[in-house]
């Protein structure tokens, strides 16, 4: 109390002190949710372009193989494993000459939040170089 009346009293805005702390509390709090929104985002979205990317070459890698008369799925899974993927399923239709090869594979997304996969698939087809 100062002169007989209570610290505030009679001010415009007594039953505003503190109100500020408290908006930006809560303004720190939403840039904090949208800023781990956006890394769980940009992490998934960096798996999908490492399974495309490890897709394309493996199939490309199992095609020339198959080409060449090696073993074309286990050319593909060392060039999986090689961009951190592994290979889920490799196929390869037609005959010697005339052939398309499908690799599927998965990358592993380094995000651990429950109710999310903790994998992305990519698959690629590639035909043999004429």
């Amino acid at each position: 109390m100062r002169g007989g009346r209570p610290v505030g009293a009679g001010s415009r805005f007594a039953d505003e002190h503190g109100s500020a702390t408290m908006i930006m509390v809560g303004l720190m709090g939403v840039v904090v949710v949208l800023a781990g929104s956006a890394m769980v985002v940009a992490g998934f979205l960096v798996a999908q372009h490492r399974a495309r990317a490890a897709a394309d070459l493996s199939a490309l890698s199992a095609a020339a193989a198959f080409q060449q008369g090696a073993d074309g799925c286990g050319q593909a899974r060392r060039t999986a494993r090689g961009n951190g993927a592994r290979v889920t399923r490799c196929d390869r239709v037609g005959d010697e000459v005339d052939f398309v090869v499908t690799v599927r594979v998965e990358v592993d997304v380094r995000t651990r939040i429950p109710g999310l996969p903790r994998a992305l698939p990519a698959e690629a087809h590639a035909e043999p170089l004429r």
